[in-house]
Protein backbone atom coordinates (compact mmCIF):
# COMPACT_ATOMS: atom_id res chain seq x y z
CA UNK A 1 0.00 0.00 0.00
CA UNK A 2 0.99 3.54 -0.53
CA UNK A 3 2.45 5.25 2.47
CA UNK A 4 0.44 8.08 4.00
CA UNK A 5 2.01 11.41 3.14
CA UNK A 6 3.06 13.44 6.10
CA UNK A 7 1.83 17.04 6.19
CA UNK A 8 4.52 19.50 5.23
CA UNK A 9 4.92 22.37 7.65
CA UNK A 10 4.81 25.57 5.61
CA UNK A 11 5.11 29.12 6.79
CA UNK A 12 1.90 31.09 7.11
CA UNK A 13 1.12 33.56 4.39
CA UNK A 14 1.28 37.13 5.59
CA UNK A 15 -2.16 38.58 6.22
CA UNK A 16 -3.80 41.09 8.52
CA UNK A 17 -4.31 38.64 11.36
CA UNK A 18 -0.55 38.10 11.59
CA UNK A 19 0.65 41.69 11.38
CA UNK A 20 -0.28 44.19 14.03
CA UNK A 21 -1.09 47.52 12.45
CA UNK A 22 1.86 49.90 12.55
CA UNK A 23 1.70 53.65 12.02
CA UNK A 24 3.49 53.46 8.67
CA UNK A 25 1.02 50.82 7.44
CA UNK A 26 -1.92 53.01 8.44
CA UNK A 27 -0.33 56.03 6.80
CA UNK A 28 0.03 54.11 3.55
CA UNK A 29 -3.65 53.21 3.62
CA UNK A 30 -4.72 56.75 4.55
CA UNK A 31 -2.51 58.18 1.79
CA UNK A 32 -4.36 56.05 -0.76
CA UNK A 33 -7.75 56.98 0.71
CA UNK A 34 -6.96 60.70 0.68
CA UNK A 35 -5.73 60.42 -2.90
CA UNK A 36 -9.04 58.89 -3.91
CA UNK A 37 -10.99 61.48 -1.91
CA UNK A 38 -9.15 64.26 -3.73
CA UNK A 39 -10.60 63.07 -7.04
CA UNK A 40 -14.11 63.57 -5.71
CA UNK A 41 -13.25 66.82 -3.93
CA UNK A 42 -11.80 68.23 -7.12
CA UNK A 43 -15.20 67.65 -8.74
CA UNK A 44 -16.63 70.00 -6.09
CA UNK A 45 -14.04 72.62 -6.95
CA UNK A 46 -14.83 72.21 -10.65
CA UNK A 47 -18.58 72.54 -9.91
CA UNK A 48 -17.89 75.78 -8.05
CA UNK A 49 -15.84 77.17 -10.94
CA UNK A 50 -18.42 76.12 -13.53
CA UNK A 51 -21.18 77.71 -11.46
CA UNK A 52 -19.15 80.93 -11.28
CA UNK A 53 -18.84 80.90 -15.06
CA UNK A 54 -22.55 80.15 -15.59
CA UNK A 55 -23.87 83.15 -13.75
CA UNK A 56 -24.81 84.75 -10.49
CA UNK A 57 -27.80 82.50 -9.75
CA UNK A 58 -25.91 79.22 -10.18
CA UNK A 59 -22.94 80.57 -8.24
CA UNK A 60 -25.23 81.57 -5.36
CA UNK A 61 -26.80 78.10 -5.37
CA UNK A 62 -23.42 76.33 -5.12
CA UNK A 63 -22.26 78.75 -2.42
CA UNK A 64 -25.47 78.05 -0.48
CA UNK A 65 -24.80 74.30 -0.69
CA UNK A 66 -21.20 74.76 0.43
CA UNK A 67 -22.34 77.12 3.19
CA UNK A 68 -24.63 74.50 4.74
CA UNK A 69 -23.12 72.76 7.82
CA UNK A 70 -22.81 69.49 5.86
CA UNK A 71 -21.19 71.38 2.99
CA UNK A 72 -18.73 72.97 5.40
CA UNK A 73 -17.93 69.57 6.87
CA UNK A 74 -17.27 68.19 3.37
CA UNK A 75 -15.02 71.18 2.60
CA UNK A 76 -13.19 70.71 5.91
CA UNK A 77 -12.62 67.05 5.03
CA UNK A 78 -11.42 68.01 1.56
CA UNK A 79 -9.00 70.54 3.05
CA UNK A 80 -7.61 67.96 5.48
CA UNK A 81 -7.30 65.32 2.72
CA UNK A 82 -5.45 67.77 0.50
CA UNK A 83 -3.00 68.82 3.21
CA UNK A 84 -2.52 65.27 4.51
CA UNK A 85 -1.87 63.93 1.02
CA UNK A 86 0.58 66.75 0.32
CA UNK A 87 2.52 66.10 3.54
CA UNK A 88 2.52 62.36 2.77
CA UNK A 89 3.93 63.17 -0.67
CA UNK A 90 6.66 65.27 0.91
CA UNK A 91 7.44 62.37 3.25
CA UNK A 92 7.80 60.06 0.24
CA UNK A 93 9.97 62.64 -1.53
CA UNK A 94 12.28 62.66 1.49
CA UNK A 95 12.41 58.86 1.41
CA UNK A 96 13.28 58.98 -2.30
CA UNK A 97 16.47 60.81 -1.36
CA UNK A 98 17.46 57.91 0.90
CA UNK A 99 16.85 59.83 4.12
CA UNK A 100 14.49 59.05 7.00
CA UNK A 101 14.33 55.31 6.35
CA UNK A 102 15.22 54.04 9.83
CA UNK A 103 12.17 52.71 11.67
CA UNK A 104 12.20 55.41 14.34
CA UNK A 105 12.47 58.09 11.63
CA UNK A 106 9.60 56.54 9.68
CA UNK A 107 7.47 56.57 12.82
CA UNK A 108 8.34 60.18 13.65
CA UNK A 109 7.61 61.31 10.09
CA UNK A 110 4.30 59.44 10.14
CA UNK A 111 3.20 61.11 13.36
CA UNK A 112 4.42 64.48 12.09
CA UNK A 113 2.28 64.00 8.98
CA UNK A 114 -0.82 63.32 11.07
CA UNK A 115 -0.24 66.16 13.52
CA UNK A 116 0.88 68.51 10.78
CA UNK A 117 -2.15 67.86 8.60
CA UNK A 118 -4.56 68.42 11.47
CA UNK A 119 -2.71 71.54 12.67
CA UNK A 120 -2.41 73.08 9.22
CA UNK A 121 -6.06 72.36 8.41
CA UNK A 122 -7.24 74.00 11.63
CA UNK A 123 -4.88 76.95 11.10
CA UNK A 124 -6.06 77.43 7.51
CA UNK A 125 -9.73 77.32 8.52
CA UNK A 126 -9.12 79.64 11.48
CA UNK A 127 -7.34 82.09 9.18
CA UNK A 128 -10.20 81.90 6.68
CA UNK A 129 -12.78 82.47 9.41
CA UNK A 130 -10.87 85.47 10.74
CA UNK A 131 -10.70 86.95 7.23
CA UNK A 132 -14.40 86.25 6.68
CA UNK A 133 -15.44 87.58 10.05
CA UNK A 134 -16.81 84.44 11.70
CA UNK A 135 -18.79 81.33 10.84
Amino acid sequence: MAEAKQAIQRPLSPHLSIYRPLINMMMSIVHRITGTALYFGTLLLAAWLVAAAMGEEQFALVNTLFGHPIGKLVLLGYTWALIHHMLGGLRHLLWDTGRGLQIWQVNVLSWMTILGSISLTLALWAFALVLRGGL
